[in-house]
């Protein structure tokens, strides 16, 4: 199969033209690339490609340089019809051209193709063969599993096709025992706007004081969830008792999917199950707008009680839905050399240096 590769420069004919692609993702829309270059000093670059003047394939990559090595990410990306195997293997060899073009050192890719749903061991574990297939093509290539695994690999989705009574029903009973329990004792959940991102950050901060995870200043959230929010790509839910905010979800939202990226909730009132409430809710209103799937966004990469998500993903198991296992990100080495030194060595050295100097690891 020929492809041909064409950049696109137009944000609304960018996002309409990765909606549109199976396997879309909020994470390659054009705001977000754009949000990563002004926050990380990543490059975006909107890819393409057309076979017969259609476009089959899209690529939202990333790129950064860390002294001489140049590096690329196409974060969930690429955008295709993976059950296509002449399709997904010319859009593979025009990424990694692509690489050895800009001569970057490696290319990473992390779509959402499904290796797995249920839990592994569980009677609901069901391999993907679809999953199988890629990953197998692309190890044959030389491409590797990689060791940074920037998103979340495996996660939990709720078919919202379901009626609101089937949704509510898959929950488990204390879940669905706390949703009307937050309702019946007067919590009260209102859409938020870009008015409260003060009040959103305050609830995220105390969450990660309280839960023990790194939160960004201010201006770093006013960028992210303001932008998605002016674009139409995000939404926010605050639930309140007595006029007074005790959480908040934030969803982003795109292609037919919705996603929950950001939650928090306040040390006051817990007893009033907010946090249950408002997950029903953005069900509720993301069902409403449309959107086939709500995705829980995040589940541990090892089903266990030692894994540092267990807890987690116990809260989010109870609101029901089926765990999906994705393949993960995925490099493929352009220089070798360059690659071992970046994934090996440079972790070593700035871990080394992030203790002498007292400093914690941020996971990015």
């Amino acid at each position: 199969m020929h492809l041909d590769v064409a950049h696109i420069t137009d944000p609304a004919a960018w996002n309409a033209t990765v909606a549109a692609l199976p396997y879309a993702h909020i994470l390659q829309t054009w705001e977000w690339g754009d949000f990563k270059r002004r926050t990380t000093g990543w490059t975006p670059t909107r890819l393409a490609f057309r076979c017969e003047g259609a476009v089959v394939a899209a690529a939202s990559v990333l790129t950064r340089s860390h002294g001489p090595a140049r590096i690329m990410y196409a974060p969930k990306g690429p955008a295709l019809d993976y059950a296509n195997p002449e399709l997904r293997r010319a859009v593979v060899a025009a990424l990694e051209a692509f690489a050895r073009q800009r001569r970057a050192i490696f290319i990473k890719i992390d779509p959402d193709v499904i290796v797995a749903t249920g839990e592994p061991g569980s009677a609901d574990d069901a391999p993907d063969p679809l999953g199988g297939a890629f990953t197998a093509e692309i190890a044959a290539r030389g491409w590797r599993f990689s060791d940074e695994q920037i998103q979340f690999r495996n996660t939990v989705c709720i078919d919202l096709t379901q009626d609101e009574d089937a949704i509510l029903g898959g929950m488990k009973q204390k879940t669905r025992y706390n949703v009307r329990l937050s309702a019946r004792k007067g919590v009260a959940v209102r859409d938020a706007a870009a008015a409260d991102l003060e009040t959103l950050h305050r609830l995220y901060e105390a969450t990660g004081a309280r839960d023990g995870f790194i939160t960004r200043p201010l201006a770093y959230y006013r960028d992210e969830w303001g932008t998605l929010l002016r674009a139409g790509l995000a939404h926010a839910l605050i639930a309140e008792y007595d006029g007074a905010p005790l959480a908040h979800v934030i969803l982003f939202h795109f292609g037919p999917k919705a996603w929950y990226f950001y939650g928090a909730s306040s040390d006051a009132h817990r007893n009033l199950m907010a946090p249950h409430l408002l997950q029903w809710e953005a069900m509720r209103w993301a069902k409403a707008q449309g959107y086939r799937t709500y995705d829980l966004w995040g589940a541990p990469d090892v089903f266990d009680a030692r894994d540092r998500m267990w807890g987690v993903y116990r809260f989010k198991a109870g609101l029901g839905g089926q765990v999906v296992r994705h393949m993960g990100a995925w490099d493929c080495p352009t220089n070798r050399a360059l690659y071992f030194a970046y994934t090996r060595v440079m972790p070593r050295v700035l871990e080394a240096m992030k203790r002498r100097a007292g400093s914690p690891s941020e996971t990015p």
